[in-house]
């Protein structure tokens, strides 16, 4: 079967010697595992869709019963330039992608999270990440992955709690000590989330459960 979708890049992973496998996350199929043959050659056409948050169309053929697919070609949509040029947007993206790729199983269609992620994206190309980002994002995913929370823990209002959840992102940009309390707390439940879900870790994360990152959020 012959098929085009829309697909954000996770992660990738180089095989043999020039082919590459990339798990996607893609619109109309969920999260799959596409091989992309002889990407690593020099000149290879297809290798700049393969890295990590670039949003491509692409085509795909998916033997029946498969769980996976080969990528046959292409159309980049956006490579997102600038936040790419910009490390704590980088490293941002790159930890979304990871969340998406752990949270999500293989072909379990939800094109919520798709949007969720492409709309991510394109705030950081266009916005300086604040604060509550990642928090925002991962409650989102959380509720979309079936592990959110329906009410507010640990004393969070319930204004604060919607607008994590609902707000558009370049909306979050929380000023007040009390809405710095209840970020703090947020990043808590993340945090205890993560450790319990996946206890082997979160690579990305590391950069967040640093008592820095705490700092910037506190008052």
């Amino acid at each position: 079967m012959n098929f085009s979708d829309s697909a954000v890049v996770l992660v990738k992973r180089d095989i043999r010697e020039a082919d590459r496998i990339v798990s996607v996350y893609t619109r109309s199929r969920g999260r799959m595992n596409l091989r992309f043959p002889g990407v690593n050659r020099p000149l290879a056409r297809l290798k700049a869709i393969t890295e990590p948050f670039v949003c491509s169309d692409i085509r795909i053929y998916m033997r029946a019963g498969s769980c996976s697919g080969v990528a046959t070609g292409g159309k980049i949509n956006s490579v997102f330039p600038k936040l790419r040029r910009d490390a704590r947007k980088t490293r941002l993206a790159l930890h979304f992608c990871e969340l998406m790729y752990r949270m999500t199983p293989e072909l379990q269609i939800n094109e919520d999270k798709f949007f969720l992620l492409v709309n991510v994206l394109e705030f950081l190309e266009t916005n300086e990440p604040v604060p509550s980002t990642r928090a925002a994002f991962t409650f989102r995913l959380m509720r979309l992955a079936g592990f959110g929370l329906s009410d507010p823990v640990l004393g969070i209002s319930r204004q604060f709690w919607d607008r994590l959840h609902e707000a558009d992102f370049a909306a979050l940009d929380f000023a007040s000590p009390a809405e710095k309390e209840e970020l703090l707390k947020s990043e808590y439940v993340i945090s205890r989330f993560i450790a319990r879900t996946f206890p082997q870790g979160i690579r990305t994360a590391e950069a967040f459960e640093n008592p820095r990152y705490a700092q910037n959020l506190s008052l």
